[in-house]
């Protein structure tokens, strides 16, 4: 009997649905719990064909009690060791590789020098930086936020230099992005499961976090839909997340990515809605199933994008086993509140064109992407 676990923090809906989920299908080799640690042992299983990681990014015993997981067969989803070594700011440099629009972004060393070290330490590092390069570059306003954070923390809406000075005060010893403000016409949120599930739901960043998922509005256009399926798609296959969301803030018909980085996104009832919540349940179920089929004990059942395969080039940077999940031929789309306006499966498109320049001024004003 091969067991899938779900190691979780304060969620409440999402893991049990899961778990009932799996249960509910009656298969006689597999089934589904909660994942219970009672001692973790250096390169000893924890019993698991594979563990949905919900909650490492928080505790960091979790982290580690993952990766020894891995190290004797556990499929862990996501892979903890990329999910370690992976932040925001690289997302958008690989972004730009892929030739997916993003916001211009540029990462600011801390203001505080962190613990244990003095400028002696920062003998490389230019005083004062080329602000005026900076500013011109990103322009105001701006972003400000952590470049490898989360969960809408320590997000500075930014007006001009000085009030950049001001807010850069506060954020101590954390390394901030500083990144361009995307006017949008219009915003989405993404799931994707397993590099081929693709649930495209209409967003609105600035409500209520219980209001946010927005029901009702009229369809984005298949040619919009089938543009954000690609980028979704090709993100999440280089960068090897097996359950992430990607935002997109539209402006001028440019979707443009402006959050990538959530291998561990938002999955309650009472914030995605009903129907949102049970694609993901059912979606979740089926890819951990497949994962536990296909996994063997004491292999590398880890999914490894690729970026770590090939690069961006198309040469290996790192040598990696060959057990890697399976690929879809096709991508399983659904579209939340406007899957009539696309079809139920869609190939990954051909590159899309270099985004346009913005138009110079707006008739009339427009939401303000936060993220």
């Amino acid at each position: 009997m091969k067991k899938i676990g779900i190691l979780f923090g304060q969620e409440n809906s999402f893991p049990q649905a899961f778990v009932d989920r799996i249960n509910q299908k009656g298969l006689k080799d597999i089934s589904a719990e909660f994942v219970r640690i009672d001692k973790m042992l250096q390169g000893e299983p924890l019993g698991y064909s594979v563990i949905v990681d919900r909650i490492s990014q928080d505790v960091p015993f979790y982290r580690a009690s993952l990766k020894n997981a891995a190290i004797t067969g556990t499929a862990v989803i996501n892979n903890p060791f990329w999910w370690s070594a992976d932040e925001k700011f690289f997302n958008n440099a690989l972004a730009v590789k892929l030739g997916v629009p993003v916001p211009k972004t540029v990462l600011l060393p801390s203001k505080d020098h962190p613990t244990d070290t003095n400028e002696n330490s920062f003998r490389n590092l230019a005083y004062p930086l080329d602000w005026d390069g900076i500013f011109d570059y990103v322009g105001f306003p701006a972003y400000m936020k952590p470049f490898d954070g989360g969960g809408w923390r320590d997000v500075y809406k930014i007006s001009d230099k000085e009030d950049l000075w001001t807010k850069f005060a506060e954020t101590k010893q954390l390394v901030m992005l500083l990144q361009e403000e995307i006017i949008f016409d219009d915003y989405f949120r993404c799931y994707c499961i397993g590099g081929k599930h693709v649930r495209i739901m209409q967003y609105e960043p600035r409500n209520p976090h219980h209001l946010r998922y927005e029901h009702g509005k009229a369809p984005a256009s298949k040619k919009m839909l089938d543009t954000i399926t690609d980028y979704v798609l090709k993100l999440n296959q280089y960068l090897g997340y097996d359950f992430n969301t990607v935002e997109f803030a539209v402006r001028d018909g440019i979707p443009y990515a402006i959050d990538f980085c959530n291998p561990a996104p938002d999955a309650e009832v009472t914030s995605v809605g009903q129907e949102n919540f049970d694609w993901v349940v059912e979606t979740a179920a089926n890819y951990a199933i497949e994962r536990a089929q296909a996994q063997k004990d004491d292999k590398d059942n880890l999914t490894w994008g690729e970026f770590v395969r090939t690069g961006v080039a198309g040469k290996p940077l790192v040598a990696t086993a060959k057990a890697k999940a399976p690929k879809a031929a096709a991508a399983d789309v659904s579209v939340g509140e406007v899957d009539h306006a696309i079809a139920d499966e869609a190939k990954p498109k051909k590159k899309a064109a270099a985004p346009k320049k913005a138009a110079a001024k707006e008739a009339a004003p427009k939401k303000a992407a936060k993220k």
